[in-house]
């Protein structure tokens, strides 16, 4: 099968995107898996396909470097988005489908890309850690000095933990800053760290949420680069009008043989 593809990254979470409208191309566990891979395929955190959705401006499918198709990833819709745009979709706001049901966003003057996110209702707290679901499930912990933190080690003693081997949990890694945290992630799927994981900055950002409830912005640094989640704040564990922000950027197009 040949297959034309697109590469996209947000503050360094990078995917290989296919438009596949036109409904013809189906791909396997062990093609997505190898198509992922940095050394015998292109090489990303995972894989999209742009479908035809009725009633939506396009479906997002997404599968994670491991294969296997997963829960949402917000820095891959913000791709999916500028890819759209790129390619002939132009919205100024769009509304398209994905795993955890539907999502608006727009394209910025900068550049930027605007994701809105399902809501929270609900944070559970494990002593100073807390869990939630952002589209999909992250544990947050707050370290120090997290620069020299050895996140691959403790991202996988917690995501392999007898509570959690079964279903998988993103394991994020947070420092407060002056004015905006740090944060960096372990995700399931693909088993490693990765640059940047957009539902996971989300679900760093509501936990480090202010103490005023309305709306609220946080500042967030990734190894990847710079993102910023806004959100209406009603309670403490509870949040909506959720949008994650930052730059989603093409970095080149490319044929390949499956």
């Amino acid at each position: 099968m040949h297959i034309i593809f697109h590469k996209y990254q947000g503050t360094g979470n990078d995917f290989v995107i296919i438009d596949n409208r036109n409904n013809t191309i189906q791909l396997s566990t062990i093609q997505v898996k190898k198509i992922c891979d940095r050394r015998f395929g292109i090489g990303a955190d995972g894989l999209m396909l742009l479908n035809s959705k009725e009633g939506f401006d396009f479906e997002m499918i997404y599968f994670n470097a491991d294969g296997r198709e997963s829960s949402m990833c917000g820095n891959g819709g913000r791709c999916l988005v500028k890819f759209a745009y790129n390619n002939g979709i132009h919205k100024r706001k769009y509304l398209f489908i994905a795993v955890d049901g539907k999502h608006e966003a727009s394209v910025e003057d900068n550049g930027w890309v605007y994701l809105k996110m399902k809501d929270v209702h609900g944070i559970e707290k494990h002593y100073a850690d807390s869990v939630l679901d952002t589209g999909s499930p992250h544990y947050i912990k707050p370290v120090t000095d997290l620069t020299h933190f050895d996140v691959v080690k403790s991202g996988k003693d917690i995501r392999y933990s007898e509570e959690y081997k079964k279903n998988g949990i993103n394991v994020n890694f947070v420092e407060q800053k002056d004015k905006s945290i740090f944060v960096r992630t372990y995700e399931r799927g693909v088993e490693d760290e990765t640059l940047s994981c957009g539902t996971g900055v989300t679900a760093a950002a509501l936990v480090y949420a202010h103490n005023d409830n309305g709306f609220n912005r946080v500042e967030i640094k990734t190894l990847g680069g710079n993102l910023a989640v806004e959100f209406d704040k009603l309670n403490d564990d509870t949040f909506e009008n959720i949008w994650l922000c930052g730059p989603a950027d093409f970095v080149f197009k490319g044929e390949i043989e499956i």
